[in-house]
């Protein structure tokens, strides 16, 4: 694993980065919670979803958002951090030349990142979105989702509450063919105090299944040719 320091739209963007173990490997990015709450890449479930993609052969990087650690800038309310994400994501893909996947990642406040960055970015293949906190910011800005993922709460966290998802999800529509999952751990807080294992083996289970899937399809198409 590499440290970085990446030239960002408000001055440097420091960042920790392992390199993909094969040419055109698929990429993943990672957000960390809120700045103003005290999140880092350095936060534990950023740093355990960062393994989860490293595990499986992804070139992965995470950052730290502006004004946290040695980035700098000030917190933007979302909309500057949404553009370091965009920023970042931009450098990733330079750095692995035709990735076969791209993955975005997040926890909480970078949940909501992530979720705002599919959007913008079709290329984005797939997300996991580690308890948005949907009861603080409005999810109805996907409109229709363009890319499946999964969303992921502990079934006891009275910050970003299951209950609050599934009111926001009501009014979500996705695009033909994609598929907002949903899945909760059970007896975990938001901070997945003695669940982290638990949530990340769900994580797990996902991302493997969709990555057999894509693999599937990628093989039958290359069948019909």
């Amino acid at each position: 694993m590499a440290e970085l320091i990446i030239p960002g739209p408000s001055g440097r963007i420091e960042g920790r980065y392992t390199e993909p173990p094969v040419e055109g490997a698929p990429i993943a990015l990672i957000l960390h919670p809120h700045p103003k709450a005290g999140g880092t890449m350095q936060d534990p479930i950023s740093i355990r979803l960062f393994q989860l993609f490293e595990e499986r052969g992804f070139g992965v990087l995470r950052y730290n958002s502006r004004g946290v650690g040695r980035s700098q800038g000030v917190y933007d309310q979302g909309i500057g951090e949404l553009e370091d994400a965009a920023y970042v994501l931009d450098y990733l893909e330079n750095l692995t030349e035709s990735p076969r996947y791209v993955w975005c990642a997040g926890y909480s406040f970078g949940a909501w990142i992530t979720l705002q960055l599919l959007m913008r970015r079709p290329e984005i293949d797939g997300f996991l979105a580690v308890s948005p906190p949907a009861n603080h910011y409005d999810l109805t800005f996907l409109a229709p989702c363009p890319a499946s993922g999964l969303i992921i709460n502990g079934d006891n966290d009275a910050v970003a509450g299951p209950a609050d998802v599934e009111r926001a999800l009501q009014k979500v529509r996705v695009q033909k063919g994609e598929v907002i999952e949903r899945d909760a751990v059970p007896g975990a807080n938001h901070f997945y105090e003695g669940k982290m294992d638990e949530l990340i083996e769900k994580c797990g289970i996902y991302l493997d299944r969709r990555l057999a899937e894509a693999e599937e399809k990628l093989r039958l198409e290359a069948e019909e040719d």
